[in-house]
């Protein structure tokens, strides 16, 4: 298959409306072609490509910076001699100063497929700014890993912020392409927008599932991304940044695990089959133990849960990790009540609102695990309307059928 660097790369013709004019890029490490030139360098090579600038989402363009709020500082690039914006440092939309170095905006970044991840916020606030200068963007179009399955309660209107671009459910389905047409007829953006799409994507197909698995290299898009299965898992286990509880982070398999070192794993599991085994399909749940190199419980032996997904008893339409994690913190809660299970932290430059209620996109998630009556139908009957709803809102930007 191509990605949507390489069919730019192919073709004069899908290039002619670049010529002559001022073109950048934004971009992190993943955005590589097959033969894994950085697009930067590959766009630089061409003859007929004026690249006079770069930008970098979170985590930098080279992908360096480990953790949330850790800003990358702008540079000239020691190869190219262009400026290299940071679109996470003292600013997180482009400047009018920024925005003036070039006429068209080439985006060729890696998503996940999840609401939280901030490159789509990203790409979001690049079309507001560009609909207000009267500049291009084109979409690079690359896979959305996790497929096309759609899961979690949709942010509440009033809860937008770096890691809410708007009201879609937590695993939302979509391309970085089709996301960018949705937030143009969404915000009614009167912006020059455009994709380059994919050759050959077949999100239905198996092993991957989304992902060209065994065709394309993986590269982490952040460095806690750093392999297909923690993609999928990322819709459910992005929520436990809201807990007390480790990620990974500071493992080998950031994002696929969570414990913590007062956790009776065997307990928990037990209790999530007893709460809802039907929210446990699809993947297998192995009692594991880890210490943490740096972050949450660094140092110390933590008991938890790896969440399996790459191997043949996944089942790509029946994996919910979204349920999956709820549920764990629902048991949580019901083993031990008084756990202090969510963080309060300033989180992505919110410092008056809970982690896990901005991950969710509103209080609701935390309520349901907090209410000892709630069980897990009740957490269905909130959100099965929202999914069904986004199902059929999102029909009208589908670029790949």
């Amino acid at each position: 298959m191509k990605f949507g660097i390489e069919r730019l790369l192919d073709s004069p013709d899908l290039r002619k409306p670049l010529v002559g004019r001022r073109v950048a890029l934004l971009a992190h490490p993943a955005s590589v072609t097959a033969d894994l030139v950085h697009s930067l360098d590959a766009l630089a090579a061409l003859d007929d490509i004026d690249l006079v600038a770069a930008f970098g989402p979170q985590h930098g363009l080279r992908g360096d910076k480990q953790d949330n709020m850790v800003e990358s500082p702008d540079f000239t690039d020691p190869v190219h001699g262009i400026p290299v914006f940071s679109l996470y440092g003292e600013v997180r939309r482009p400047t009018d100063a920024m925005m003036d170095h070039f006429d068209v905006l080439l985006v060729d970044l890696q998503d996940l497929g999840c609401r939280i991840y901030t490159f789509i916020t990203t790409l979001r606030y690049v079309l507001e700014e560009a609909a207000k200068k009267g500049k291009t963007v084109w979409v690079l179009d690359r896979p959305n890993p996790a497929g096309r399955p759609i899961e979690g309660l949709r942010l509440r209107p009033g809860w937008e912020s770096f890691v809410g671009a708007g009201e879609l459910p937590m695993r939302h389905g979509l391309t970085l392409g089709e996301m960018g047409r949705w937030f143009v007829d969404s915000l009614r953006l009167d912006v020059d927008y455009r994709v380059v799409t994919m050759e050959g994507w077949e999100p239905e197909k198996a092993p991957g599932y989304g992902w060209p698995l065994g065709e394309r290299t993986w590269i982490n898009p952040s460095p806690n991304a750093p392999n297909l299965w923690m993609a999928r898992c990322y819709a459910g286990t992005v929520m436990l940044e809201g807990t007390t509880l480790s990620e990974g982070r500071g493992t080998t398999r950031p994002l696929e695990l969570f414990g913590a070192p007062d956790l009776d794993a065997r307990r928990l599991i037990a209790e999530m089959r007893r709460l809802a085994s039907d929210w446990l399909r699809g993947c297998r749940l192995r009692v594991c133990w880890f210490e943490p190199t740096f972050h949450k419980h660094s140092g110390k032996l933590c008991e938890g849960v790896h969440i399996h997904v790459e191997d043949g008893a996944y089942v790509h339409d029946g994996f919910r990790p979204w349920r999956l994690q709820s549920l764990a913190f629902k048991a949580i809660r019901t083993l031990w009540p008084d756990y202090d299970l969510w963080r309060d932290f300033p989180y992505e430059y919110e410092y008056d609102r809970l982690a896990i209620d901005l991950i969710n996109g509103s209080e609701l998630l935390r309520q349901w695990v907090d209410d000892a009556d709630a069980a897990p139908s009740d957490l269905d009957a909130l959100t099965l309307p929202d999914e069904r709803s986004w199902q059929e809102e999102r029909e009208a930007v589908l670029l790949y059928r």
